[in-house]
């Protein structure tokens, strides 16, 4: 009987040791089933700090944002979905358009280190990226643009250059193309509504002006120059101011511009062989460093003071900001107003 009661103790025992060696992994499994799902929610908290934090930044990832196709002049750019941190170098005619449709980008063109009081309004955030002609490629890196806009004035290793850095939309300098410019930073903005709006009221202040100015200016000739660098300079009838004045408004063409094949320089002997009788003078501090008293001679000079627009006082200086293009939506604006103000007297 002492014998049998061994082996039932040894069977006890064995049996309670396999019961709590089961319950031991059980405990152990159940520990680690319940610390997966916590490791998990702690990833998925990091994640979302993450990205909440890049949206803070404006930064989006490709993954989150996606990718999208945009059509301008001919060309299909691929740029991301949502195109928050815009850098604009070389383009006057997109810091133009920026101020026309309310968009800040986070890198913008300066003058002598300084941005021009006539963008101020848009350029509250932004940093320079370098003088017109000459972009600072470290700091547009540094920015981390989702899309920077050059201009077509840019030689082809500076717009490669660029195109390394994000994606690149080289913006016509060309007067005729402003619609198209407009309607390429509201499709990249969200402001395709905004963009058609100020094309639609342009072309019925363009109605309001030319019967505003009648058949006053039949007979007469009116004429645009720029001075550059101490030069005087005319443009074809489609670039500068002149695609308001000829295109426009209907005006009849002097013979000059009409030949004009590109900017060329002409002398006040020139001019006073012409003699207009109305005379836009664009003049701006920052195209005439080498020449700042450029203006002053130039209303000083004896031959200009014979013209009939000086005499006539229908010479203009500077009828819109100086530096405005001529080309693009807000300064045709702006010079569509002042033409019509003064040509309808």
């Amino acid at each position: 009987m002492h014998q049998r009661f061994k082996s039932l103790s040894a069977v006890f025992i064995l049996v309670l040791t396999v019961g709590l060696l089961a319950a031991c992994g059980s405990g152990n499994q159940d520990r680690t089933s319940a610390e997966t799902p916590k490791s998990a929610d702690a990833s998925a908290q990091a994640a979302a700090a993450d990205k909440t934090e890049t949206a803070a930044n404006g930064q989006t990832s490709d993954s989150a944002s996606g990718e999208r196709t945009i059509e301008y002049l001919g060309k299909t750019y691929t740029v991301p979905a949502e195109a928050r941190r815009i850098v604009i170098t070389g383009a006057m005619e997109a810091m133009e358009d920026a101020v026309t449709l309310d968009v800040h980008p986070i890198g913008a063109i300066t003058y002598a280190g300084k941005f021009p009081e006539q963008f101020a309004s848009i350029t509250d955030n932004a940093q320079s990226i370098g003088e017109k002609t000459e972009p600072n490629f470290e700091t547009i890196l540094s920015l981390k643009p989702d899309v920077i806009l050059g201009t077509t004035k840019f030689p082809e290793e500076t717009a490669a250059q660029l195109e390394k850095i994000a994606p690149t939309i080289l913006v016509s300098h060309i007067s005729s193309d402003w619609q198209d410019n407009l309607k390429l930073m509201g499709e990249l903005t969200g402001k395709q509504t905004q963009a058609q709006a100020a094309i639609d009221q342009y072309a019925a202040d363009v109605e309001n002006a030319k019967s505003e100015i009648g058949s006053k200016t039949e007979g007469r000739t009116v004429m645009a120059v720029r001075v550059r660098q101490g030069s005087l300079y005319v443009y074809p009838a489609d670039v500068f101011v002149n695609a308001i004045l000829y295109g426009d408004l209907g005006i009849a063409v002097p013979e000059i511009v009409a030949s004009a094949k590109a900017q060329q320089e002409i002398s006040v002997e020139q001019l006073a062989e012409i003699d207009p009788d109305e005379l836009f003078v664009q003049f701006s501090e920052n195209e005439n460093g080498k020449a700042p008293k450029a203006l002053d001679e130039l209303e000083s000079n004896p031959i200009v003071q014979q013209l009939k627009a000086y005499k006539d006082g229908t010479l203009y200086v500077n009828a819109m900001n100086p530096l405005s293009e001529g080309g693009p939506a807000w300064s045709r604006d702006q010079f569509l107003k002042a033409a019509a103000e003064k040509l309808a007297r």
